[in-house]
């Protein structure tokens, strides 16, 4: 008979909402410790911490925080509350009046720069991802930049730049060299945004506004999502000074696969559903099907199998009568091998890991070289394709087969995906191969 506890448990919502997330104690705190990482506030909590506050201990408002925003991710409820848990209300987690959506856009930039150099990490809030503020139109901030004038040869500068930077994430991930793109928006690209009027005008906040979505999804894959989120706000606005509607449907579209990757499903549903409407039927068919693959994944995070697969059909003929070569087209250079990871990840919210695994595997085989930092984050999804379908050693023959790609790799996703296997596998470690794989991910995580 188990022992009885020496003191019972008090917060009964904590409870419930633990054993909804079907975590355990040490579970519960891994994850609140990994969203605290997110924002720059280390937290050390065990499962010891979290029996405290099962017995009515109150977290410190960080704690508090954290928490509440790894509970919304569990528990995919974007509208939880600290007084859920059996918390009380911190101001931490109420609307910041700093609102990306409002003021000067360039300034807006230039200080967003400064905090990714300083290593600032912003906190995503209550609400981060609401469409609410995209029609609010901007009060004029005062420039934080020196204002300097800019013409074709600058625009063609920024994009050159905006490609070597791309070239290097896809080879190495977010963590690299991300604080050098922050730089260069910086001290090169705001003060050109303010100096410039005319004809060049559009063209240069065009290629801000590609370089600023850059940044954004470096940011993302090196795990500082309220700064990413932040950046992905400035491209929308920076695309909407250019005019260009497929670059605000990009950034959307992006704001969307960080909501899901986050667990917030609804808003991942309508930031997908924002892009498709933002394009409103002019656009390269390329990035039409780019963007009908968002919208089939985010069906399939909210259990919405019916228009999930149907959306996922019109991706694939909307691809197949493409002809344009994907380099003609970067806001939206749609592949099939990207389409088979959509599909993985739309069967894999569906639950059907077999399925999934499959286009994971087919997504990760067929592609580039330059695509690294991709087949790891694919390969390693199809890895735990594999291990939730009940199939442990297929799963640590596909981390295996990974070996050289991980290698050099410096991508928060790819150390997330690879903690969920570690800890799916716990109980297989007896077996010869999951043995040798528990090694190299243990390794590759140190």
């Amino acid at each position: 008979m188990a022992p009885k506890r020496a003191r019972p448990i008090a917060n009964l919502a904590l409870a419930a909402a633990i054993e909804a997330a079907g975590w355990t104690r040490a579970a519960t705190a891994r994850h609140i410790n990994a969203v605290a990482a997110e924002t720059g506030t280390p937290l050390h909590y065990d499962h010891s911490t979290v029996g405290h506050w099962l017995t009515g201990t109150t977290p410190r408002p960080e704690g508090i925080s954290a928490g509440v925003e790894a509970f919304r991710r569990g528990l995919h409820r974007s509208d939880l509350v600290p007084a859920d848990l059996g918390w009380p209300e911190v101001a931490g987690l109420v609307e910041a009046a700093d609102d990306p959506w409002q003021g000067d856009v360039v300034a807006r930039l230039t200080a967003l720069g400064e905090d990714d150099m300083l290593r600032r990490r912003t906190v995503l809030t209550a609400g981060a991802f609401s469409l609410a503020g995209f029609a609010a139109p901007p009060p004029a901030d005062p420039a934080r930049a020196s204002a300097r004038r800019g013409g074709a040869g600058d625009v063609e500068r920024i994009r050159e730049t905006a490609r070597r930077f791309g070239d290097l994430d896809d080879l190495y991930g977010g963590g690299h060299a991300r604080h050098a793109v922050a730089a260069y928006l910086v001290h090169d690209v705001a003060p050109l945004l303010h100096g410039t009027t005319g004809r060049a005008r559009p063209d240069l906040f065009r290629a801000a506004a590609e370089l600023t979505y850059l940044a954004a999804y470096m940011a993302m894959d090196a795990g500082a999502n309220g700064l990413a989120l932040r950046y992905y706000v400035q491209t929308v606005r920076l695309a909407d000074e250019a005019g260009d509607r497929v670059l605000r449907a990009t950034s959307l579209r992006s704001m969307a696969v960080q909501a899901r990757e986050l667990g917030h499903d609804q808003e991942a549903l309508s930031l997908a559903d924002a892009a498709a409407s933002a394009l409103g039927g002019r656009a390269p068919g390329r990035t039409v099907a780019w963007v009908t693959g968002m919208q089939a994944e985010a069906h399939a995070g909210v259990a919405d199998r019916q228009d999930a697969l149907a959306l996922l059909r019109r991706t694939e003929a909307q691809l197949e009568r493409v002809d344009s070569l994907p380099e003609a087209e970067w806001t939206g250079n749609y592949r099939r091998e990207s389409l088979e990871h959509q599909t993985g990840l739309a069967l894999t919210a569906l639950g059907d890991h077999v399925a999934a695994a499959e286009h994971y595997a087919a997504s990760a085989g067929s592609r580039r070289p330059v695509e690294r930092r991709t087949r790891a984050v694919v390969g390693l999804r199809c890895a735990r394709a594999h291990l939730q379908a009940g199939d442990a050693e297929r799963a640590a023959a596909a981390v295996l087969g990974l070996r050289p790609t991980l290698e050099g790799v410096v991508s928060a996703r790819v150390r997330g995906e690879l903690r969920l296997l570690r800890w799916g596998w716990a109980r297989c470690r007896s077996d010869a191969h999951v043995a040798e794989a528990d090694v190299l991910v243990a390794g590759l995580l140190r």
